[in-house]
């Protein structure tokens, strides 16, 4: 098996991570195919693990897919690719993308860093730049970094909401039986706006 290994890309490595991923969104939802990321970048063949979330731009700008894994070790380049797809899939948030919604989404990757599993989360946790992963017998999930900050979480609702995503107690973060990893990434997204893609500093 190959080992993960911590990517540290630049900002235009991050910006072709995004195009990459809009790329496989519009093949995949448009043609049913996976697109091919090509010629990539040296940093694209790190094997690390990769978030994919995609938002609607439309009213509260609610959640319509978000795959990926932060403990992967395939290739970034073919990460970002699968995990697009998963997103769009009908897996994810319950419906799949179709095409009329392509113009009115936006996407964000995440390319995972350190990981460290931690026994004082709410402590240990960094709003914003720590994204969480829980644990506990057959229940597992992970929520991105940056959403405590998009909903004014504080740590211990953060953690609180990643159990109940794993389908275990609410609580459950503050038990010695429960695995909570922390890991931090760097995050670049599409600006609703249509802009430039920018990276998300906290």
């Amino acid at each position: 098996m190959s080992e993960v290994q911590a990517a540290d890309v630049g900002y235009n490595d991050g910006a072709r991570a995004v195009e990459l991923a809009r790329e496989s969104l519009k093949s995949y939802v448009l043609h049913g195919q996976r697109e091919q990321p090509g010629s990539m970048r040296d940093s694209f063949y790190a094997r690390t693990g990769v978030l994919v979330r995609i938002k609607s731009t439309r009213g509260r700008g609610r959640l319509r897919g978000c795959a990926g894994t932060y403990n992967g070790s395939d290739q970034l380049g073919h990460a970002i690719v699968d995990s697009t797809i998963q997103a769009a899939s009908k897996n994810s948030c319950g419906s799949e993308i179709q095409q009329p919604e392509l113009s009115n989404l936006t996407i964000s990757v995440c390319i995972v860093g350190d990981t460290f599993t931690t026994e004082d989360p709410a402590t240990d946790l960094t709003l914003g730049s720590h994204g969480v992963a829980i644990q506990a017998g057959d229940g597992r999930s992970w929520l991105y970094p940056t959403v405590p900050l998009e909903n004014g979480w504080h740590e211990e609702k953060f953690l609180s909401l990643a159990c109940r995503k794993a389908g275990i107690s609410p609580l459950a973060w503050q038990n010695n039986t429960t695995d909570v990893t922390l890991f931090d990434g760097q995050v670049f997204r599409e600006r609703a706006d249509g802009g430039s893609v920018e990276e998300v500093n906290v």
